[in-house]
């Protein structure tokens, strides 16, 4: 039988370094290193799977003769279960390293920065104001594996009392996070099903409401004046000015790009990718720009052409959020829907498709070139994708000329 405990205290307090460094051996694979610089290491020695190792218990006198040789006997009783010290060494530290990350706001930060490199820009600068306004101040000091249906639940029927549209988001959210922290590991059993029929269980049913929209000439005209003449910030106003003409959705405007505008040839071009229909089936969404809106994009250049997007928020870098633009129109006072005075970013291709319709009152522009205009696609689209796209945009022009006629008439 091996012998163990050789070694007494006194011994390790007084050696000295020497030249090279040299051990005191306690036996049962436990020894102390002597280094040349006076440093003194605890060493385990030992052989697994006919394999010589070797691992250490930090330096004395933080680690004692009493511990480093409880921990060689914790050490002796793994090789005994024919586990590696090593090993499960290493295993205990990944648990503990997945423990702490596992924490929510962790796996939050960290989902965060995943999904950063895979959305726009602005897509992520909402889902981070989401979280950091909505979820992590009732989930910030628990781990990701106690968060209860309960709590979600919680958290989305708050949300709903004050934006409904966002409490449906935070669902989302919720669902893709937690199959993240499956995939990392943070998690061993998701409490999402990921049934289609999932949802009902989280989400109040709301009554559909669509989006405001103005389309009393008079108020028409207020808006178009308090666009005009607004003291905002530049890429707001100028923003404000171009969805007025060319009614794009909120995330096609505020993530617009120079690249996309074709000064020479007057024409916007939009790969379809970017578009709320992605069938690579279909062409890149095209729009000619009549004089006004070349005008506003030229007021527009000087401020932010140094940058790949057209309408850049506070930091002079980002597009702008689809929420700015909108605070911008409350402020103006368009947020009365009872007397028809509210209006979104969204709302100016619904004033614009009613408005057309009432306006051309000699069915001059067809259904289809007025649908095309906000880029809706319900006929057959692949006959349609081999339409020629000259004759297209040809016929887009001038309807859209025709609106921004329009526009200009109303604004003094």
């Amino acid at each position: 039988m091996a012998i163990v405990n050789i070694l007494k205290d006194i011994q390790i307090k007084q050696a000295k370094p020497k030249d090279k460094d040299y051990f005191l051996n306690d036996g049962g694979g436990l020894r102390i290193a002597i280094k040349t610089n006076g440093n003194k290491v605890w060493e385990f020695r030992y052989t697994f799977n006919q394999k010589r190792r070797v691992t250490t218990f930090k330096s004395y006198p933080v680690v004692n003769l009493e511990n480093a040789r409880l921990k060689r006997d914790e050490f002796l009783n793994l090789l005994a279960k024919d586990i590696d010290p090593i090993a499960k060494k290493q295993e205990l530290k990944q648990e503990i390293f997945i423990d702490k990350q596992g924490m929510f706001i962790n796996v939050v930060n960290e989902w965060l920065e995943d999904e950063s490199k895979r959305v726009k820009a602005n897509t992520h600068i909402t889902k981070v104001r989401i979280f950091e306004n909505d979820i992590n101040p009732f989930l910030k000091d628990k781990h990701i594996k106690d968060v209860t249906k309960d709590d979600i639940i919680k958290i989305i029927r708050t949300k709903e009392i004050q934006a409904p549209n966002v409490a449906s988001r935070i669902f989302i959210f919720f669902r893709a996070l937690f199959n993240y922290a499956i995939f990392k590991g943070y998690l061993t059993k998701n409490i999402f099903s990921n049934s289609k029929d999932e949802t009902k269980y989280y989400i109040t049913k709301q009554e559909v409401k669509h989006f405001a929209k103005i389309t009393d000439e008079k108020i028409l005209k207020e808006l178009i004046e308090e666009i005009y003449n607004y003291r905002g910030m530049h890429s707001i106003r100028n923003s404000l000015k171009f969805v007025l003409h060319i009614p794009l959705r909120a995330e096609n405007l505020c993530n617009l790009k120079w690249e996309y505008i074709d000064f020479k040839n007057k024409l916007l071009t939009i790969p379809r990718a970017e578009m709320k229909v992605k069938d690579k089936n279909l062409p890149d969404f095209q729009m000619p720009l009549n004089d006004e809106v070349i005008n506003i994009l030229s007021d527009q250049k000087p401020f932010t052409e140094h940058q790949r997007y057209v309408f850049l928020g506070t930091d002079n870098k980002s597009p702008i959020n689809n929420e700015s633009p909108n605070r911008a129109l409350q402020r103006m006072g368009f947020n009365d829907e009872r007397k028809g005075k509210k209006q979104r970013l969204h709302g100016f291709r619904g004033s614009f498709r009613s408005l057309i319709d009432t306006l051309d009152t000699d069915n001059k522009f067809s259904f289809d070139i007025k649908e095309k205009a906000l880029d809706h696609w319900k006929e057959n689209k692949t006959v349609l994708a081999y339409t020629n796209k000259a004759n297209y945009v040809q016929r887009l022009k001038p309807l859209m000329d025709f609106w921004s006629d329009y526009i200009l008439s109303l604004k003094d």
